[in-house]
Formats: structure tokens, sequence, C-alpha cells
């Protein structure tokens, strides 16, 4: 059995718990950006297929805007934050204070693309401080990729950085609004985070759960 078959509902509430702390920080610091509250909250984590993963986006050929890193450090692997294009449109709009800017059509503005960069920084780089700080390992992002492309084009480039890869991904669902309702709905974008296979022993050994307890 594959070590990722392991892990339990305890496991998944560990992550989540670690997800909404990081997810508590990347509001306080895109509140400061934005220069109006933030808040945001991880709904649910969950262990998905590959196959399962792609249908949760609409299929390998929906088209979404996503931004890919590699998680260096104690526990290396790779991490992918997925937004819909409307939303991710939504989002920069207001990061930019330009309601006409879109993902939906091409070529898009540099400062567009430059803030949804800069916003799959944030959320990464707290969620994995939270991690580093839940786990005592040293984990850090390295600098983001962006894709306006399929779903399916988008997990496959960034997993050929991945030496060795699972059949499964852990998903985060992230949601993001502000109290206010300036924005015209919420925004909500997925995490997937794929550790390399020897990271989740090191990971859930670090939160003192085993991946082989029961």
């Amino acid at each position: 059995m594959r070590n990722i078959e392991k892990i339990t509902l305890i496991h998944l509430d560990i992550l989540r718990e670690i997800g909404n702390i990081g997810a508590g920080n990347a509001a306080t610091s895109l509140s400061k950006l934005l220069n109006q509250k933030i808040d945001m909250k991880v709904p649910s984590v969950k262990v998905v297929s590959f196959n399962e993963m792609m249908e949760m986006e609409g299929g390998a050929e929906n088209i979404v805007a996503g931004v890919f890193l590699r998680i260096e450090g104690d526990a290396p692997g790779s991490m992918f934050f997925v937004l819909p294009i409307k939303q991710a449109s939504i989002f920069i709009q207001r990061m930019i204070g330009d309601p006409l800017f879109t993902f939906e059509t091409p070529p898009y503005d540099e400062l567009g693309v430059s803030a949804l960069q800069e916003l799959g920084n944030i959320l990464a780089g707290s969620y994995l401080s939270s991690l580093s700080d839940f786990t005592n390992l040293s984990l850090y992002p390295s600098v983001p990729g962006l894709s306006i492309d399929m779903f399916g084009a988008i997990i496959s480039t960034g997993l050929i950085e991945v030496s060795q890869v699972s059949d499964y991904a852990i998903v985060v669902d992230t949601a993001i609004f502000d109290d206010e309702s300036n924005f015209n709905e919420d925004v909500n974008g997925r995490f997937f985070l794929l550790p390399d296979p020897s990271s989740f022993e090191i990971i859930f050994k670090s939160l003192g759960v085993a991946i082989n307890e029961r």
C-alpha cells in the first residue's frame, strides 16, 4: 500500500488546521496590499487521485489560471494554486485597480500577470510558513511560474520537475472574501499539494502523527 493511501482523517484535520493558520497570515498580507479587510478560510482538505483532480477542475482541457512552484528544503514537493479564469480576473481587477482586466483574452497585461504571481507567492509562502512552524522543518517555495492554459497541461508541465510521482494529490480548498462584500463574488481556488513520496513520512512524523498509524 502506498503511503498516501494510509492518510487518515486525523492527518487531513491537521493539514486543514495548518491551512487555516496559513490562510490567516495570507489574509493579513493581502489586506495590507489591497488596503481593505480580506478574510480567507480553508473549508476542506482531501486526498484525491489524479483523475479525480482533473474532474474537480472541469476536466483536463478546461482553461484555468495556475501558479506552479517547487517546495524546497527538508520535505520537497510540488504545489499548484489554481483559479478559474473568471475568478482570477475578478481578484486581479481588485489588486491592480482595473475593472476591465481579464485573463479570458490574450495578450495579458504584464501588471496583471505579475499581480497573479504575487498572489500565488503570498498564499504559498503563508501556507508553507505555517507548515514549517508546525513541523520545525525548513520549507520554502521556489520562484512561482504562471500559466493560463488547460489544467492538464499546467499539471503535466509541473510534474516534469518531480523525479518520483505518486497517483494522488492533497487538495486544499481556499476561499477568499471581504467583509464589506466589495467583490462581486467570493474567490475560490485550490492548492494541489504533491509532496515527493519520501516527504509524506517526513511531514507527518514531524507533526507527531506517523503515517503508518491507524
